[in-house]
């Protein structure tokens, strides 16, 4: 930092005369063409060159990308009369313009939403796109962080958008601001995320860009979680049972997630302060609770290694778990009536009593009466002789995991970002850790009720100390670490807003969280091996992602409505992707998106696995013991645990930008993608769901929940957006399988879009890969891929094409065993498989297949040579 009243040399300068924006007489506009009207007079823009400062640390490379656009950006301020922590001001307004935008419908996750109106807006609006045909072009406004303050746009009356920047803190105060907003143009919507993200990276210098990190290796692996398996039940005989299964069927995961459970928690009240809470099963009854120590739990700690690797290791009841689950519903759902009769005036609550005791006692009976004693030794008699050789706890556990299951490269553990729901109990550990109350910020009085900010607001936080970051961070994770653990899922991470009052403030406690995080992550993790979770807001995003680099973008897979609606075991299912869609187009400037695990045993699980297998993440379940589709879990997964990932991260098409694929009853949600040789495009049916602004919650829209008509085309994917897939866009022609219907045709960029209905909760996967003429060009050739995975195009590993005197050839490196499939003008001369000459299949209509194996030697992956 320089000293004090020394300026800083300011090395931005605009290469280009042009400006793009103006703001003068109350109007904001680009290139002439008003975007915002009845800008108060308090308001400011400032070019971008006129506030960015550059910075010794920023790569080369990005400095001058972004200074050669710096014309085309510039920053948003106002300025109040009295400093406060909490300031609002229009920004202007706007009407008859569509826009989308993306806001935060919980604390912890955002989605997408349009219209035509600054009025239109939702509260928390992460940021704003704004369609401006009038030039053929895209502006993006995105509210920032400056100082101590960050902000967020909310909805103002007659087309009026309102910023909201607060501190978090009563004690931090300012009036004004040059910088809160950023505002960019381009003619390109993907091309402008990245050119403005990548302007924001370099002004506030507090975060790193995906393309600057390096995702963990369980990006294109297959993995499985714990959670919906066990909720807080999870023990060690379940997950290596759960995993043996895997391995059983021939997809193996190559990454396991055990998620809440395995912490050593407790209730403020309890009676014993160094015992684990008891009879804890579904997820909401540990959310008051806290770390009373941060190494696992009994369940855990009283592993025995070694148990579950000789000839009697331990058998497992596959109905244990669904009866924990079952009856802790049951228990749930008579205190959920009981405080509903509270509610309405009655007093007479003993037959309530009644029913909870009676639940509580079966639970118990259940929980204590099917332990797994075979298993685990209590740790503390270690001291002992007989014992002192042995290994115990979480170590010996993940070590014996490893001994039986070699192809499992990772072993994740779930914690929250305060170290448990409730934080850390105060005296428990050698932290200083304090009871804070809960305070929700006033932009979140629009979003839907949560069952975890009203658990949080009840109990508060046990915060430890922010001068204690670093410390807390590398206790918990050196420990792991050595035991074995490779990684951890970090969730409820958006909470530190609640308790920044004290603190300095939201943005100053969130950095000092976020730098012993990050230094943390790279001691112990090899610098990436974290999951960010339930952070889907912009304070994360600009301040915690300097290391962090994959994340969800979507919220939790709910396998059906838990406010009771039947029909959410389906319209459930298409909102989650719309979240997750729509959401990467900028987390995914910041992070690797993750699109959350599934069940593969689901009603909609083909629905999900449709959008998995093009995602362009991990794909990871999170099945029952016992309850798996593999049929389905073997059209993503290859026998050795990885997956044929796409090579981008998936986004949806620009036909979808301004409309409503959830519930305007015509609109596909369409994704597009890229494989090594060719494009996809996905089209999902996700209508019969979404926000209700009026009752403030995501709701069913049943009569939307139908068929509709979706065309497709090869020049919605957007090749130019990947530099090594840009040629495969200036192909002549096409052929394009559809993996559903098994149907293969050809296209040029000429064509009519292909047409198709798609019913409720069901899609479509379009391959398209560039035609090649070979030979004096009388024969034509494609290769499509394995036709018996989702993503058909991305086991296509390797493409040659030679030529010679008499002859030509295609060399194909398929990776997977099943029907390959390619597009053929005219049958082969010869086809050789592996070197060895096979015979193959060809029809006039241009289908050529035959069947590859998995051969395991060469990682299943098959050389085909065709000659014509």
């Amino acid at each position: 930092m320089a000293p004090p009243n020394v300026p800083i040399l300011n090395v931005f300068w605009s290469e280009s005369s042009e400006q793009y924006f103006d703001l003068s007489d109350g109007r904001f506009s680009v290139k002439g063409v008003s975007l915002l009207s009845e800008v108060p007079n308090n308001v400011t823009f400032s070019p971008f060159c006129s506030i960015c400062q550059s910075s010794s640390n920023v790569p080369t490379h990005l400095l001058n990308r972004v200074n050669a656009l710096s014309h085309k950006a510039g920053f948003l301020g106002f300025n109040k009369e009295d400093s406060s922590d909490k300031l609002i001001n229009s920004l202007g307004k706007f009407d008859n313009r569509d826009f989308l935008s993306i806001f935060r419908f919980k604390t912890w996750w955002s989605t997408m939403w349009v219209g035509n109106s600054g009025s239109d807006l939702q509260m928390e609006t992460q940021w704003l796109l704004l369609n401006v045909p009038e030039i053929n072009s895209y502006v993006i406004i995105i509210p920032i962080i400056q100082g101590s303050f960050r902000s967020a746009f909310q909805p103002g009356t007659d087309g009026h958008v309102m910023i909201f920047a607060e501190s978090g803190s009563t004690q931090v105060e300012v009036s004004n601001f040059d910088a809160i907003a950023y505002v960019h143009v381009s003619d390109n919507p993907y091309t402008l995320m990245k050119e403005a993200y990548s302007a924001l990276r370099v002004h506030l210098n507090t975060f790193r860009l995906l393309e600057e990190k390096a995702p963990p290796n369980l990006v294109d692996k297959f993995g499985w979680c714990t959670w919906d398996a066990f909720y807080l039940t999870v023990e060690p005989v379940g997950v290596s049972h759960g995993v043996n299964e895997f391995f059983e069927a021939g997809v193996p995961p190559r990454f396991l997630i055990i998620d809440d459970g395995w912490q050593s928690i407790n209730f403020d009240g309890d009676e014993n302060p160094n015992d684990d809470a008891r009879n804890l099963v579904i997820g909401g009854t540990q959310m008051t609770a806290r770390l009373h120590r941060l190494e696992e739990c009994d369940k855990f700690k009283n592993y025995e290694g070694g148990s579950l690797l000789g000839p009697h290791a331990p058998s497992f009841d596959l109905k244990r778990p669904k009866m924990l689950i079952s009856k802790a519903i049951e228990l749930e759902n008579v205190e959920k009536a009981r405080d509903k009769a509270i509610q309405s005036g009655i007093t007479d609550l003993s037959e309530f009593q009644r029913q909870l005791e009676k639940h509580k006692q079966e639970l118990d009976m259940i929980i204590h009466g099917g332990e797994q004693s075979s298993t685990t030794s209590p740790a503390s008699e270690e001291g002992s002789c007989s014992c002192k050789a042995k290994k115990y706890g979480m170590k010996a556990f993940t070590s014996d995991l490893r001994t039986k299951f070699k192809s499992l490269d990772d072993i994740y553990v779930w914690h929250a970002l305060c170290g448990a729901w409730g934080g850390v109990k105060p005296g428990a550990t050698h932290l200083n850790s304090k009871i804070i109350p809960c305070k929700v910020s006033p932009g979140l009085d629009g979003s839907m009720s949560d069952l975890a900010v009203v658990k949080l607001v009840e109990g508060g936080i046990g915060l430890v100390h922010p001068d204690q970051a670093v410390d807390f961070y590398d206790s918990m994770h050196s420990y792991l670490s050595e035991a074995g653990i490779t990684g951890v899922k970090v969730d409820v991470i958006h909470t530190l807003e609640y308790v920044s009052e004290e603190l300095g403030g939201r943005i100053e406690l969130a950095k000092a969280y976020y730098k012993g995080l990050t230094s943390s992550l790279v001691k112990n993790f090899n610098g990436n091996g974290l999951i960010a979770s339930m952070q889907q807001c912009n304070d994360f995003f600009f301040l915690g992602t300097k290391q962090i680099s994959i994340g969800r973008v979507g919220d939790d897979f709910w396998f059906q409505d838990p406010n009771g609606d039947p029909m959410g075991v389906y319209w459930l299912q298409g909102v989650h992707m719309i979240h997750c869609a729509y959401n990467s187009m900028w987390m995914g400037q910041f992070i690797q998106p993750d699109w959350d695990m599934f069940q593969s045993d689901h009603l909609c699980a083909k629905f999900h696995a449709g959008s998995r297998a093009i995602c362009g993440g991990p794909v990871y379940i999170s099945d029952s013991v016992g309850g798996h589709n593999f049929d389905l879990i073997k059209q993503l997964v290859y026998p050795d645990g990885t997956i044929p990932k796409c090579q981008h991260f998936a986004l949806p098409t620009r036909d979808c930008l301004f409309k409503n694929p959830l519930f305007d009853s015509k609109t596909t949600l369409k994704i597009w993608n890229f494989n090594k040789f060719g494009g996809v495009v996905g089209a999902f049916n996700c209508q019969g769901a979404g926000w209700d602004p009026k009752e403030r919650r995501i709701k069913g829209y049943s009569q939307c929940y139908k068929e509709i008509l979706c065309s497709v085309h090869v020049s919605e994917i957007e090749w130019d957006q990947k530099m090594e897939a840009a040629h495969l866009g200036k192909a002549e022609e096409y052929v394009v399988y559809l993996n559903q219907a098994d149907e293969l045709f050809q296209m040029t960029p000429k064509s009519d879009p292909i047409q198709m209905v798609i019913q409720p909760s069901s899609f479509e996967i379009f391959s398209f890969v560039p035609v090649q003429q070979l030979g004096s060009g009388s024969t034509k050739f494609a290769p499509i891929g394995l036709t018996n995975m989702f993503n058909s195009g991305g086991t296509v590993q390797e493409l040659e094409y030679t030529s010679g005197m008499e002859s030509y050839s295609a060399k194909i490196k398929v990776k997977g065993g099943g029907n390959f499939l390619a597009y053929s003008s005219q049958s082969p001369k010869k086809c050789c498989l592996n070197g060895d000459m096979v015979t193959f299949e060809w029809s006039a209509s241009g289908k050529l297949s035959l069947n590859l194996p998995w051969v395991e030697e060469a990682a299943g992956v098959s050389e085909v040579v065709l000659v014509f």
